[in-house]
């Protein structure tokens, strides 16, 4: 859900960008999925986005840049634990039944997914996060998004060349494998790569400093362009130099004139 991103919403805005977290109603098809988005991209009467998308997010974020790529909407793309292809999870088979399954199978077949090792305290949070944020999911949204994350489809990056991608993942255990990992850089040979030693499959949750630093170096790029992600009306405050505050008698601060 929309919240999952909390710690980017916080962290960017403070910074000055225009952040905006998408929750979206039970879409069962790529193309479709893309339809409304740019839907909702009109309706914002937004030009163009720079997107961070997690796991299927990343995933439809691709096939989003794919899908208006005459007509571009997609300025930049920040990839997290991302995928080109839906076919590495191998449930091409199943995945037209999951309209049909009752709400626990669903569920199950989710935290089945996720490591059971973890005991670093900020990865095992955010595990406890998605799996209290996985309870109160509507069994058609959860149906939907497995759909969407294990139909068969695929990227076509030669359609993403013009645009700026940063991929992120981790070193230790996450849902994708290191194969995985190594087939999607050859998909984009040109993009910048941000990687954490730790973070596991939510490191925005359990690395969220740190994924902010990254996703904060990725926009300065466009800083003073047309297309800069900072909004305007937003005043970010300088940062205080300490080297020209001194201390009053009474123990205040004041600017060293």
């Amino acid at each position: 859900t929309a919240d999952t991103f909390f710690k980017q919403l916080l962290g960017l805005s403070a910074h000055g960008y225009r952040v905006i977290a998408v929750d979206y109603p039970p879409i069962w098809k790529h193309d479709d999925w893309c339809r409304c988005f740019r839907l909702l991209l009109d309706h914002l009467q937004v030009d163009k986005v720079h997107i961070f998308g997690a796991s299927l997010g990343g995933f439809l974020a691709q096939k989003f840049t794919e899908y208006t790529y005459k007509s571009p909407r997609v300025e930049s793309l920040f990839l997290c634990n991302a995928f080109a292809d839906t076919t590495v999870f191998r449930r091409k088979v199943s995945s037209t039944f999951f309209w049909a399954m009752p709400s626990f199978v669903l569920k199950r077949m989710i935290l089945s997914s996720m490591p059971g090792q973890a005991t670093e305290p900020a990865i095992c949070d955010s595990i406890d996060f998605i799996v209290e944020k996985l309870e109160s999911i509507e069994r058609s949204q959860l149906a939907s998004r497995m759909t969407l994350n294990c139909t068969s489809a695929y990227v076509e990056p030669q359609k993403l060349c013009d645009v700026l991608i940063t991929i992120m993942d981790v070193f230790d255990d996450s849902a994708l494998t290191t194969s995985v990992k190594e087939d999607f850089y050859k998909c984009y040979p040109n993009a910048k790569r941000a990687q954490l030693k730790t973070g596991g499959n939510f490191p925005y949750l359990s690395r969220g400093s740190e994924v902010n630093m990254h996703i904060n170096l990725h926009l300065r790029t466009f800083d003073g362009t047309k297309y800069s992600a900072k909004n305007p009306e937003v005043k970010v405050p300088e940062p205080v130099d300490l080297a020209h505050v001194s201390n009053d008698d009474d123990g205040s601060a004041e600017q060293a004139k």
